[in-house]
This record gives C-alpha cells, structure tokens and sequence, in this order.
C-alpha cells in the first residue's frame, strides 16, 4: 500500500539511523502510547480464532474509566465481532466531528515462518515485531492514545472528535466500518475521517516524502463461465468449453481502459516528478498534458505501480476448467478481478468485459454489489496542515496525495460523501512493505513520530486556535 516510486535523495535523519526511541527516554505520553500498543498487539483478533468483542469491551472500559461518559462510549456488536466507537464533545461545535478510524482485526500468521512470536510485541535492532505492527495496531494504539489524551486534558475543541475501531477490515463477512456506517450512521457521521492508506517512505535510511491517501480503486470481481455438453477427448470438436473460454481472457488481456486522471492522481504525478531523473520527469510531466503524451502513456505501460494508477485494470486470478482428462470439458470458468477507477460506474466496466467476451451462451456474474467510491477532494483545511507540520518534523520532505490500487475501510465513508484521508506520518521502507507478511515490523522511532505528527494534525483540525 506504501510502496510507491524510487525518489532522489532529500532528507536524512540520525535518530532514524541510531535505531529509535529506547525505553527510558520515553514521554509519559509515549510510554502510554506503547503500553496501549503492547495491549492491542498481544490480544488476538484474527478472524479464525481472535475476539475483536473482547478487545472492544476491554477499551471502553478503559475509557469509561478515564472519565468519557457513559453515553460516548458504545461498543457495537454485528456478527459476533466487536466495535467500539467514542466521541470527546466539543462545547459548541462549528464544524461536523472529525472521526479518527483504525480497524481491530489483523491476518493470521504461523509463527512457524516467524524468527519472533507474531502474537508477542518484540523490539528488536530498532524495530517492533509483531503482527499488527503495521498493517495496523499502530495506529489503533495512537488514536487511542491521542484521543484519551485530548480528554484528560479538558481540550478546547471546535468540532467533536470520533474514535472508531473495527473489525473485519481485513477478512470475514462482518465488516464493523460498512455496518456502522449503513446500521448506525449517527454514530459516524463525520466531516472529515483520519484513516490507514498513506504515509511516510524511506529509501535508503533516508525520508522522502510523506503520502496521504485520498482516493481508491473500486474492488469488483467478476465470474465467467462457459458450459458444454462435453463427449470423449477422442472425438474433440471445435465448441470446446476451456478454448472458448481462453480466446476471452486473451481479448480481457489485451484489453485497456482509457486513461483517466483525477486531483489526486495529477498531484501525485507532479510530485513524483520534482525528484525523478530527467527522463523520468519528463515522461511523468508528458502524463500531465492536455491531452496525455501517447508516448508518456507507452513509457510507463509495462510499470505496475504507474499504468495501475492510470487506468481501470481487470485481470484473471483464478481459472477452473475440465473433469477428466479424458474427457472434453463440460464447463470451464475464470474469476475477473477488477479495481475501477474512481468516479467510473462499476455498471459501465461489466458492460465492457461483456462487449470484450462477446461469446453467446457464456455467464457473467458480478461476486458481489461494489459500493461507489470517489476520491476525496484536497481540501486546505487538511493539507495545509499536513504540509506544515511535515516540514516542521521532517525540512525538505515532500507531501504528496497518492491513490491506492488496493481497498481499505476508506472506501465505505467516501461512498457515503465523508471525505477520507490515509494519513499517519509513520515512515516505513520503500524497499521493505511486510505489510500481511513474515516478520511484520514497524520502526521504533516511526511509531513515536507518528503519534506526534497525529497528535498535532488532529489538534491542527480538532482543536480550536488560541484567541
């Protein structure tokens, strides 16, 4: 999700090379903050065999504890899953809340593949293991830390702020977001959400630039099939099923979208540019034009990470075909996986790969209702903040608005208008994403930056000025 493009050289930072923040030279806040890390880590919440109810039920009474009111602490219950939702109040509030949104729920992983225990917190030459460490108890633990914080200290604050924490972002049918947001849409009703899907890159030891996601790709999958009435391999006749169905994904192969451009995607290729070498700059500057230079479109047509965010792409991921081998095959069919562009109805790419097939007899079934996605605008009230305080923490490094090719939770509030920015200020590796991976792992000294860059940017949008 965060690994993006090869930068130049911009900024280096000694703590990041000396390892991180030892435990001794910890704030009381930050102590707090890793404590709450810890906690969230070494509870299970994989889908299999974890308990996101427990975790939730834990958390408000932890919050009821420190004197949230009983009322502003709900624990929501779908499917047996847990989510818990909180809100601080502000006095009189000028703006709708802002909603601070991490998910509970973690992949499973087999501490076989493991050199550390992936369901214990480990620090280890300047790094925390565990599963979760990234992908995103991180971020749990500091918007908790930070929300919990903002109430101790009675903050002044112009809108009311929401802390939601859910389950099933990352497997099972009981997805917390999409439930709260359909089942309980004034618990979550926001102005502005805070969420996982952007962040700071590192290449090299050194800090490159900070990403805030503002937008997404629709995720829809698609099954097509073809049936036949089969007979003896000794007798093949040109209506084979498993052909048929070949010559169709060899046409959905060759197959390109159009190419499509939004305020993020513009950013994103400008900011790219600043630090790219000549020729490089220059093709990334030829996507920009009016129309697109065919010849910057060519360039980066065999780069994933660049033609992805281009374009709607639909590939083949899994293929099912034949009975025997000595029989011709009574049913052949391939799975569609499609990530739609933003502001592209999801109607108009089934009628496309419809129109691509064009094979009478065979079925076309969408897997499920994708839910409408647009990008969030880039509005000043965030990015102003975030590009001062990035320059504050880290002189010299670039923010930059980026779209995502995968899902996350995003994707269920911009649909339903809430306009959604992955942000965290939590640096990670270009070269080394182990995001769902063997020995996940977050930087010491990230995890510390970002909950200060967090804290600020939510008292920057939160909080109201001095007078």
């Amino acid at each position: 999700m965060r690994t993006l493009l090869l930068f130049a050289p911009v900024f280096i930072l000694a703590q990041v090379l000396s390892g991180g923040v030892l435990a001794d030279e910890r704030t009381a806040h930050e102590q707090f903050a890793f404590e709450l890390f810890k906690e969230l880590i070494e509870s299970d919440t994989t889908h299999a065999t974890g308990d996101t109810l427990a975790v939730a039920n834990r958390l408000a009474s932890r919050l009821r504890d420190e004197g949230v009111p009983e009322p502003d602490v709900r624990v929501v219950v779908h499917g047996g899953k847990g989510n818990l939702v909180a809100r601080l109040r502000a006095e009189s509030p000028l703006e709708k809340p802002l909603l601070l949104l991490a998910h509970l729920d973690v992949v499973a992983a087999n501490p076989m593949d493991w050199s550390v225990d992936p369901k214990r917190l480990t620090e280890q030459g300047g790094y925390y293991y565990a599963r979760g460490a990234l992908d995103v108890k991180n971020e749990a633990a500091i918007h908790l830390a930070n929300f919990i914080r903002l109430h101790r200290e009675q903050a002044a604050l112009r809108r009311d702020i929401i802390l939601a924490l859910t389950a099933d972002e990352e497997s099972g049918p009981h997805n917390g977001a999409l439930h709260l947001i359909r089942e309980h849409p004034e618990l979550v009703d926001a102005g502005i959400v805070f969420n996982e899907g952007g962040g700071g890159l590192i290449k090299d030891g050194e800090y490159i630039a900070n990403t805030v996601q503002t937008a997404e790709k629709t995720y829809q999958s698609y099954r097509l099939e073809i049936t036949n009435r089969g007979g003896h391999s000794s007798l093949p006749r040109q209506d084979n099923a498993i052909y048929e169905l070949a010559g169709v994904l060899s046409r959905i192969e060759a197959h390109e979208f159009p190419v499509r451009f939004n305020e993020t995607t513009r950013a994103y290729f400008a900011g790219v540019a600043e630090s790219a070498e000549e020729e490089r700059a220059s093709m990334l500057r030829g996507l920009l034009e009016q129309p697109p230079s065919e010849a910057a479109i060519d360039y980066f047509r065999n780069e994933p990470a660049i033609n992805a965010r281009l374009r709607t792409t639909c590939v083949a991921t899994q293929v099912l075909a034949g009975h025997a081998e000595n029989a011709l095959p009574q049913r052949a069919s391939a799975t569609i996986n499609c990530r739609v562009f933003p502001g592209v109805p999801v109607a108009d790419v089934e009628q496309t790969i419809r129109d691509i097939a064009d094979m009478p007899g065979m079925t076309i079934t969408a897997k499920w209702d994708s839910l409408f996605s647009d990008a969030s605008p880039l509005q000043d009230e965030v990015m102003i903040p975030i590009r001062e305080i990035t320059e504050d923490m880290w002189p010299g490094v670039i923010v930059m608005p980026t779209m995502s090719t995968g899902a996350t939770d995003s994707t269920f509030f911009r649909s339903a208008g809430i306009p959604v920015y992955g942000v965290s200020g939590i640096f990670t590796d270009m070269d080394d994403n182990r995001r769902h991976g063997r020995d996940e792992r977050i930087r010491v000294t990230s995890f510390y930056e970002g909950l200060e860059f967090l804290d600020r940017l939510t008292r920057a949008v939160a909080v109201r000025s001095e007078p």
